[in-house]
């Protein structure tokens, strides 16, 4: 799908971990309706702050988001500070932020937690970003479109079994790439992270044992490489010949990228591989109306799947205590839900996600729509 293009500009604020201030110009323009027509109830015109923090994987996502919402509603400053998963999560529990982004969702103490944050509510968990994770590497002299490798490979390269490129593993699954004998440097996330959570439950569930961690968001080895955020992975991979790491595909850059086994062909990341496998995939135990959680297949052999994808939530409040902050919620939210918001998250230029099916679309807006204040 294509962004339509539009040209009015509009100024907002988006802290990140960076720290960056856009002059918020979309990159497309039919005329929508206000995002509190297209399914929610929110009034035309809003006015205020609007203040969000989390997941670093959805910063550029949530440029673009955040630019769209300004042509609709310039009146409400809007935020996002890109402090990782974990601490999106605890400053949206502790009533800091009046919605979050999370690449893991609530636990049950953090679900407990939210009911006296949400004014004797419950937390509002919404797939509004679905992104493949690159596993990326720094092979500047490999002439190949993609390394292939299975999970058990990848998972002996991060638990430091596999340390040379040349590993007879390694070699066996690119039979035709001249792989150099240097070190491998693995890089991880220094943070608690949802894309940390990701990549380990991809290794524990698909490495047939090869993975000998728990599923987590902090990384179980100690010491080696690692990188604050998304792009402290990515930079320090960049900045490293042979180091590997795992990142948010969009922020994969120029770097090298691997295809992982599914089944018995290779796939490389793609949005569509992406979308594939969460469509495919049930809802998680104890799901609800609100909660709209997914239990990804990462086991996946269906032909076509990408199974190291990346399910990021928005977190927000069924409940707010302010009747300014649900309606700019419920406006923000049912802009970033909507098709237009989703097309501007899947452009290449922007974050390159995978949209959300029409069939979530309505139940995400369902949720939306339930927002009140108490």
């Amino acid at each position: 799908m294509k962004l339509s293009p539009r040209n009015r500009l509009g100024a907002v604020a988006l802290t990140g971990a960076v720290a960056l201030t856009l002059a918020a110009c979309s990159s497309g323009g039919n005329a929508q309706e206000p995002a509190g027509t297209a399914g929610g109830d929110a009034p035309a015109e809003l006015s205020g702050s609007l203040a969000g923090a989390g997941a670093s994987s959805q910063e550029k996502a949530v440029a673009g988001w955040i630019a769209g919402f300004a042509d609709q509603y310039p009146g409400v400053v809007l935020s996002y500070d890109a402090v990782g998963s974990g601490g999106g999560r605890e400053q949206f529990l502790a009533g800091a932020v009046q919605f979050a982004g999370s690449d893991a969702a609530l636990k049950e103490d953090e679900l407990a937690q939210a009911e006296e944050r949400c004014v004797g509510g419950e937390a509002v968990e919404l797939p509004l970003y679905i992104s493949p994770i690159a596993v990326v590497y720094n092979l500047p002299d490999v002439d190949a479109e993609h390394l292939n490798m299975s999970a058990a490979t990848i998972a002996k390269i991060f638990n430091r079994e596999i340390t040379s490129w040349d590993d007879p593993a390694i070699a066996a699954e690119n039979p035709d790439v001249e792989l150099p004998a240097i070190d491998i440097i693995p890089v991880n996330r220094s943070d608690e992270s949802g894309t940390t959570e990701n990549f380990t439950e991809y290794l524990a569930a698909a490495s047939d044992g090869a993975w000998p961690h728990e599923a987590s968001g902090d990384w179980p080895l100690a010491g080696g490489q690692s990188g604050q955020g998304t792009q402290g992975v990515i930079d320090t991979v960049a900045g490293a010949e042979g180091a590997i790491g795992y990142a948010d595909a969009s922020r994969a850059q120029d770097l090298g990228t691997v295809a992982l086994k599914v089944g018995e062909e290779y796939v490389p990341f793609s949005a569509e591989a992406a979308a594939a496998v969460v469509d495919a995939s049930p809802r998680a135990e104890g799901a609800t109306e609100n909660r709209l959680v997914v239990d990804l297949d990462r086991t996946t052999t269906e032909p076509g799947t990408y199974p190291l994808v990346l399910v990021s939530y928005h977190l927000a409040c069924s409940v707010y205590e302010d009747q300014a902050d649900a309606d700019n919620v419920k406006a923000y939210l049912t802009y970033v839900a909507s098709e237009a918001g989703q097309e501007r998250a899947a452009d290449p230029g922007v974050a390159g996600a995978a949209p959300i099916s029409a069939e979530l679309r309505g139940e995400v807006q369902a949720a939306i729509d339930s927002i009140t204040a108490g």
